[in-house]
């Protein structure tokens, strides 16, 4: 097996600026055991970022690092030039939103009250519940086509009316940052495409950062604009799908033999595994 280490467009111009988001010599884990070591990232600024890996590689764990959720062991995430922990909370979730993996509702809450919780960073003594709030969780329903749910209690939807639900939220921050642990979790592929053209359309027209960890190869060439592998701990290859996705690349990565042909569609590469 061809070992590679692609990183491409990773490292930014002289003078240039530096993104928004990203990682400095990141030790993460939990207690005792390291998950990653020595972890350098960078978030291009305007980017739909996907980080892929096999289960296990330390993709939620980078995500949670991103999101302030985990504090490294070493090293430092930044926003904006300044480490992530030295903000306030309430200051970092004006700029970044997050969608987690395994979240969970209060009991008996309704879908309209979970999305309105999406304007949190945004109150204060001054500033209560305004016409802006109600707009911002309107429009989040619609987008997620949960505005039919909207008085119905989150415990009583199926785990992908949820999963839609908790998207919704997320979009109701209104955060130039949004970060996603594996949004497509618990989605029919109607409803997969549907979320995924969502979040392209949020970062073309609207201008958003998206990070996003997705399990699905084939969505991840055809959507992001920035692709981050995984594996062991490590960043691998970086950079455009169409730059850095070889047949040697899905191979190092998840142990997969495959044909690498362009997609009909979209001209991203396509994976097919060989099977056999």
């Amino acid at each position: 097996m061809t070992s590679l280490n692609l990183k491409l467009d990773a490292a930014p111009a002289a003078g240039a600026q530096p993104p928004r988001l990203r990682g400095e010599g990141l030790r993460l884990g939990y207690r005792q055991r390291t998950i990653c070591e020595q972890l350098d990232v960078r978030i291009p600024d305007g980017s739909f970022s996907v980080i892929i890996g096999p289960n296990g590689c330390g993709k939620s764990t980078l995500l949670r690092s991103l999101s302030r959720l985990l504090k490294p062991l070493a090293g430092q995430v930044c926003l904006d030039g300044r480490d992530i922990h030295s903000f306030p909370a309430k200051a970092v979730a004006r700029q970044l939103g997050l969608l987690p993996q395994s979240a969970v509702a209060p009991d008996g809450i309704a879908v309209a009250d979970l999305v309105a919780r999406g304007r949190y960073p945004h109150q204060s003594l001054l500033r209560q519940w305004s016409r802006e709030d109600e707009e911002a969780v309107s429009q989040a329903l619609a987008a997620t086509g949960t505005d039919a749910l909207a008085d119905r209690l989150v415990d009583e939807l199926s785990g992908g009316q949820r999963q839609r639900v908790w998207v919704a939220m997320a979009l109701a921050q209104q955060t130039p940052l949004l970060l996603l642990d594996e949004p497509t979790t618990y989605l029919d592929i109607a409803h997969q495409i549907e979320l995924l053209e969502l979040f392209r359309r949020l970062n073309r027209d609207g201008g958003r950062t998206l990070v996003a960890v997705l399990h699905d190869i084939n969505h991840a060439c055809r959507y992001a604009s920035h692709l981050i592998a995984m594996r062991d701990g490590r960043i691998v290859a970086e950079g455009a799908p169409r730059d850095i996705v070889t047949s040697d690349l899905i191979e190092q990565v998840f142990g997969l033999s495959c044909l690498i042909i362009d997609d009909p569609v979209s001209h991203t590469p396509m994976v097919i595994p060989r099977g056999g």
